[in-house]
């Protein structure tokens, strides 16, 4: 293990491995797992559901980022860690990124998701293309009706940024 990881990281760590192994007796997903700490106590715990939800958004780290939410009454995870079992791909990625976690430890990397046949960087290259370069073709439309929406929320006064 890292040298500066606690024995709490270690701890939390294996409960995420724990999730990834329940899920993989279910045969619910792939071999990955997460869970949430706040205050040093897990409030959320997600495996791979993908198979079993026939849900391609049903990531670990989604299923615990929706648990911990739901628990804490907020759409954002201040002052949490995500214990994951694999560097989170660019969906889970994002999404973690909106909801504010302090940290994200991590085991395996994308590398060795790639090894087993999760491989992500197709994603990551898709991004950083020209939008009509893209291999899901991408179309815009509806822009000047649309754009309302966004000069009504840049004029509410109550609104919750985020």
């Amino acid at each position: 293990m890292i040298k500066h990881m606690e024995t709490a990281d270690i701890k939390f760590m294996k409960e995420a491995i724990a999730c990834a192994q329940e899920g993989l007796q279910k045969r619910a997903g792939g071999p990955f797992g997460a869970v949430i700490v706040k205050d040093q106590q897990i409030i959320a715990r997600g495996y791979n559901r993908v198979l079993i939800d026939r849900d391609p958004t049903a990531h670990a780290e989604m299923v615990a980022i929706r648990e911990a939410c739901r628990k804490l009454h907020d759409f954002q995870l201040h002052g949490c860690d995500l214990y994951t079992t694999c560097e989170p791909c660019p969906m889970c990625l994002g999404a973690i990124y909106w909801a504010r976690p302090k940290r994200i430890i991590f085991a395996c990397t994308r590398e060795d998701a790639a090894r087993i046949q999760f491989d992500d960087a197709f994603i990551y290259e898709e991004i950083q293309k020209p939008i009509d370069k893209r291999t899901i073709p991408m179309i815009s439309l509806g822009r000047d009706e649309a754009i309302t929406l966004f000069h009504q929320w840049e004029q509410m006064e109550d609104k919750i940024r985020y």
